[in-house]
């Protein structure tokens, strides 16, 4: 299996990896557990890194293809680290349809990074989402919990400036 490696390097911490460890001998002798393995080890370290994935693997006794194919099937698991600042771009059909994704285009561009990718000082990542729940505002981008609706590719670097201080 390829690694699937971020833009960030891993950086755990040992107390980080205590707890981790603590959490996979609590459920290793149940491999049904392996779900809640994975989201206790997403909320210790934030995201599910190929190293955390490996461990949670070994630990558990089960195939890291097993613990890929969870992290990767369900939409709760990050598998790179969310900035300071997790911009969310809409690309549903009503977004879409009305530019969101020259505007998300717009955003790898000036950010350098790619979808699910977070920039290299920590500050902003980058996720496409299916849909908000907010077309009547199409196209609507979010920035953490800041809503931004009826924008257009010309509003995206004055909207970064509000984050950029």
């Amino acid at each position: 299996m390829k690694k699937v490696a971020s833009k960030v390097p891993f950086k755990g911490t040992e107390e980080q990896a205590i707890a981790l460890q603590k959490v996979i001998d609590e459920n290793k002798h149940d491999s049904s557990n392996l779900m809640v393995v994975m989201q206790k080890a997403q909320d210790i370290y934030g995201y599910l890194p190929y190293e955390v994935q490996i461990a949670i693997a070994e630990g558990m006794n089960v195939p890291f293809e097993k613990v890929y194919g969870v992290a990767t099937f369900y939409a709760q698991f990050a598998l790179s680290p969310k900035g300071k600042y997790n911009i969310s771009v809409c690309l549903g059909t009503a977004c879409y349809v009305k530019g969101s994704g020259d505007i998300f285009q717009r955003l790898q561009d000036k950010l350098g990074i790619g979808p699910e990718e977070c920039t290299a000082d920590g500050k902003f990542s980058l996720t496409a989402a299916r849909c908000v729940g907010a077309c009547g505002l199409a196209p609507v981008m979010m920035v953490n919990e800041d809503v931004y609706g009826r924008i257009t590719v010309d509003d995206v670097e004055g909207i970064l400036a509000k984050y950029n201080e």
